[in-house]
């Protein structure tokens, strides 16, 4: 066994312990990650995009909650399930068109289950895809961008809506008991 094979072994079973962290699949997907991120900058340059002074305040926001919903989408809808399918293992309905999910596999299967049952982890890949393309084609992700934000408040309109109507029921049974 090489040297440096020893070092990561050591390192992994120092910085795990008792617990199975699969160090080596979070390696490949940051790996991944930085290959993107190099590939989306190489295609940039090579294309002539020149980055903006700064994105302003208005579309900031807008990718801010287009980068929520996205990844909300991505890592608990029920519609998505068959993308995570590979990766993890249904366990329950979890609240409003969402589900929980059970990371399964090891190694590289298991930290990609992790990532993309982690709408906080798939937050920064959606984050960066949705400003690499406001600085590329800012268009068409404004209109991404826009359609991701109106679903946001839709949904938070519809919870707003059940929990009133909850409220409304649970005043009436307080008014007139049975």
């Amino acid at each position: 066994m090489s040297i440096l094979a020893r070092t990561g072994r050591r390192i992994r079973e120092l910085y795990q312990g008792d617990a199975d962290r699969p160090l080596r699949g979070y390696l490949v997907v940051l790996g991944t990650y930085g290959g993107l991120a190099a590939a989306l900058t190489a295609g940039g340059r090579a294309l002539g995009v020149r980055l903006p002074e700064r994105i302003g305040l208005g579309d900031t926001v807008l990718l801010s909650v287009a980068t929520h919903k996205a990844s909300r989408v991505l890592a608990k809808d029920t519609i998505t399930s068959p993308l995570r399918a590979p990766f993890t293992r249904y366990e329950a309905p979890a609240g409003e068109s969402e589900l929980q999910e059970s990371v399964r596999g090891d190694g590289a299967q298991h930290a990609i289950g992790e990532m993309i049952t982690c709408p906080f982890c798939l937050g920064v890949w959606i984050a960066t895809g949705l400003t690499a393309g406001m600085v590329a084609a800012p268009r068409p992700t404004r209109l991404v961008s826009t359609v991701l934000t109106v679903v946001a408040a839709a949904d938070v309109l519809q919870i707003g809506y059940d929990m009133s109507k909850q409220l409304l029921t649970r005043a009436a049974r307080a008014a007139h008991p049975q």
